[in-house]
């Protein structure tokens, strides 16, 4: 498998691959690097911060002391943070890199946001488990969630007055996509999701006195219908099938849709709604290797973050910043800023954005400095040094690790290795023209220019 496809792969599949790996890669056939990239990920590991504060407590005991319960909900909005912080760090370091890669996909997909820390680990790690499993499955435990119970007003949802938020969104954002059902198919199926509720530890619970036991009619079927037996019956629909492969065709191939690729896409997915097989297939195909489609994504706030550390470790001394940086890349993990989720591609990108992301590499990797070529700025660098404290973070790059990792790479090689897709003339004469007698400052310079914001 030749080196510019598999660091394809690994950018779209993962977030970026070190030299090591693309030299160990290369000697194998692309089915062989696949394989071994779905095998790193079989095994599913929880993300866990520590939330014992919010163990062995109950409904009734909060509701008799109001002072906890406030004191408790300010703790769960600080501890998001941590989980948003520890999540990033998961996806710097994690070696089972498509499971989470995944899990970044799916969580854009089933969006949620909540207020309570536990439900949200819990929603994170559900994602995580079923990333690669049955896609019937996940919806189903997707529709038990206590985030999501609580996001889309199920619990809301009772058979005298049935709230119809969880069943448009349902089939509008997970499943089927606009105009493929009727009002009256949102009604029934709201009916059939009454009584959906959870416990304060996040477990499910069918409140059977609120759940509407009537006969539903829905697309053309009648019977006693509960929320499982409506997402089967919404299963049944190729059109739940193909939905589902465009929206994987775009984010992990090309934003224009080739109908073509996802018939077959679908056609795979269809069978048994196997979401492994379905991206086996998908990183197998030659349509997924074409050129249109190397280097055509734009990386998104946290494949930016994520993979300028998987390329070189940061340590941010206040995690605070790390969230600060989201928030201005306009990307802030566990909260999505609707329902639809983050549009994602050219929207990532605006006047404001791009000015942050050319100089991010500088301020994370060298203190604030702009690693330019004109060493005699001698005014430029006074400054700094006398404000490095009035710097937007603090942060304490490896770059041990980065040249231990690099060793192999020839400084001139450096540009092949971190920049993914077709480099113009222009920039390559540009790049030709940079001092690379410091990689370290050279890995800085290219991590600067606009082509590093594609994979």
């Amino acid at each position: 498998m030749n080196q510019q496809h598999i660091k394809h792969l690994y950018w779209r599949a993962g977030f970026g691959i070190h030299p090591e790996q693309l030299m160990e890669a290369s000697n194998k056939s692309r089915v062989e690097v696949v394989d071994n990239l779905f095998r790193t990920s079989e095994s599913i590991n929880p993300l866990k911060i520590d939330l014992s504060e919010f163990k062995n407590l109950d409904v009734m005991t909060l509701k008799s002391k109001p002072k906890l319960l406030k004191e408790l909900a300010v703790k769960s909005r600080k501890r998001i943070l941590d989980l948003n912080t520890a999540w990033i760090d998961k996806l710097v370091s994690s070696e089972d890199v498509l499971r989470e890669r995944m899990t970044l996909f799916w969580s854009n997909h089933f969006v949620c946001g909540d207020k309570s820390v536990v439900h949200l680990q819990q929603y994170n790690n559900t994602l995580r488990e079923h990333a690669l499993g049955n896609f019937g499955d996940f919806v189903k435990a997707i529709s038990k969630e206590a985030a999501m119970i609580k996001y889309l007003n199920l619990k809301q949802n009772k058979k005298a007055e049935p709230n119809e938020n969880f069943a448009r969104e349902l089939m509008e954002l997970f499943t089927l996509g606009a105009d493929n059902y009727t009002e009256k198919d949102i009604k029934e199926s709201a009916r059939a999701f009454t009584g959906y509720f959870n416990r304060f530890d996040g477990s499910f619970r069918l409140r059977k006195f609120q759940h509407d036991y009537g006969s539903k009619t829905f697309f053309g079927e009648t019977g006693n219908f509960d929320g499982d037996a409506i997402i089967d019956i919404i299963l049944k629909k190729r059109q739940c099938a193909k939905f589902i492969c465009k929206k994987v065709y775009s984010y992990f191939v090309n934003e224009t849709i080739s109908e073509l690729h996802v018939e077959g896409m679908t056609d795979i997915f269809y069978k048994d709604y196997n979401i492994k097989k379905l991206m086996h297939f998908v990183f197998t195909q030659d349509w997924f290797y074409e050129d249109r489609n190397i280097g055509a994504k734009i990386k998104s706030p946290v494949d930016f973050l994520v993979g300028l550390s998987r390329t070189v470790p940061v340590n941010y001394e206040n995690k605070k910043g790390l969230i600060k940086l989201q928030k201005v890349l306009g990307q802030t993990l566990l909260d999505p800023p609707n329902v639809a989720g983050w549009k994602g591609h050219k929207a990532w990108i605006d006047a404001n954005t791009i000015m942050v992301r050319l100089k991010l590499a500088s301020i994370l990797l060298n203190g604030g400095m702009i690693a330019l070529d004109d060493e005699k700025d001698r005014m430029r660098r006074q400054f700094f040094n006398k404000n490095k404290g009035q710097l937007p973070m603090k942060t304490s790059p490896n770059w041990d690790k980065f040249q231990k990792d690099f060793k192999s790479v020839a400084s001139e090689d450096l540009s092949s290795v971190l920049i993914n897709g077709e480099i113009n003339k222009g920039m390559m004469s540009y790049i030709a023209s940079m001092d690379k007698d410091s990689k370290q400052k050279f890995c800085i310079q290219l991590m600067s220019l606009p082509e590093y914001q594609m994979c």
